[in-house]
């Protein structure tokens, strides 16, 4: 009998998910960045939950405040990649019981900065004793059918696209896990998006009403998992042809004889959006985030063989299927 730690995450709720039964006419399938009720009307009430846990999701430098209000980033992340405003939520703490007053308090005023920063508000939860620091979020918003934006209905010969730079969380956990050195200013850059994490929640809300849309996720697992996952979903390809790293990466990845690439495909919690759109809207998209100041920077095609490649420098390589994953990595 197999371990979880030999199953890893994907598996482990595959056989969790083989157990339960199937609520009718499920308005997003199992396996989506949310879930959702339907409400009737065209409206969805949508649901996300998320957990932050000590030992895995927060590294050293980061403050209790910070791993707190990063609780609340992963999951508005999530709702950003469906183009769903969020409204509330409910968080549920375990506390070893070794945490101080001011500790407490710092978790507190991370979850109300997490919250306010996209709009929403904590409306409730609850707390209870463990063994590390836990941190869980449910996430409430409401949104009419037709905007919502899954995971499942890509198409070949769409634009696949991206917001902004990759590279920079992998890099700064390098710095903060490895100690590996960088410039003063570059290294605050890299470490910073480490331990404020941002996400993209108007650029997903824009999208999503500018109907250019067929997919979208976010790249909380890394580009390169990220990818396998709406490939799986769309049961599609993709033929990638540019990557957008973050100058800041490339000056890292030299400096410590890293190969930028590893940086920007198998890294994790970049919380950047990436989506598919259809070509003849792809101008719309563009224009959608571009309102905003953010690249919208399309890196290659959906294409009808389900096989991930990566085109660049006269050179075709397989993008394998690496990331974050839960229980393995």
């Amino acid at each position: 009998m197999r371990t979880v730690s030999e199953l890893g995450e994907k598996k482990v709720i595959e056989t969790v998910m083989e157990c339960l039964d199937k609520t009718p006419d499920m308005p997003i399938p199992f396996g989506d960045d949310v879930s959702a009720v339907d409400l009737d009307l065209g409206r969805l009430a949508v649901v996300k939950t998320d957990m932050l846990v000590g030992k895995t999701d927060v590294p050293p430098s980061m403050s209790l405040r910070q791993a707190a209000r990063k609780a609340v980033v992963m999951n508005i992340s999530d709702f950003a990649a469906k183009g769903v405003k969020p409204l509330v939520l409910l968080v549920a703490l375990g506390l070893p019981k070794s945490f101080k007053e001011e500790d407490v308090r710092q978790i507190g005023l991370g979850l109300n900065e997490g919250a306010r920063e996209y709009d929403a508000h904590v409306i409730g939860g609850d707390t209870n004793e463990a063994s590390d620091l836990i941190i869980s979020c449910s996430l409430l918003g409401i949104c009419d059918k037709h905007i919502l934006v899954k995971r499942s209905t890509a198409k070949p010969d769409d634009i696949v696209a991206v917001t902004g730079n990759f590279g920079k969380t992998a890099s700064g956990l390098k710095i903060l896990l490895e100690g590996l050195p960088a410039p003063e200013t570059t290294k605050k850059t890299l470490t910073e998006a480490v331990l404020m994490p941002k996400a993209r929640l108007k650029e997903g809300l824009a999208l999503a009403q500018s109907g250019a849309l067929t997919a979208s996720i976010d790249s909380s697992d890394g580009l390169a998992w990220s990818l396998h996952e709406l490939s799986d979903a769309s049961n599609i390809g993709f033929t990638i042809d540019k990557i957008p790293i973050a100058p800041e990466v490339c000056e890292f990845a030299e400096n410590c004889d890293l190969d930028p690439l590893e940086l920007v495909l198998y890294g994790g919690e970049e919380y950047e959006l990436i989506v598919t759109a259809k070509p003849e809207l792809w101008e719309k998209a563009r224009r959608a985030v571009g309102n905003l100041r953010t690249p919208l920077t399309s890196i290659g095609r959906v294409t009808k063989e389900k096989r991930l490649e990566l085109k660049t420098e006269g050179r075709t390589r397989l993008i394998e299927r690496r990331g974050w994953e839960h229980f393995k990595t």
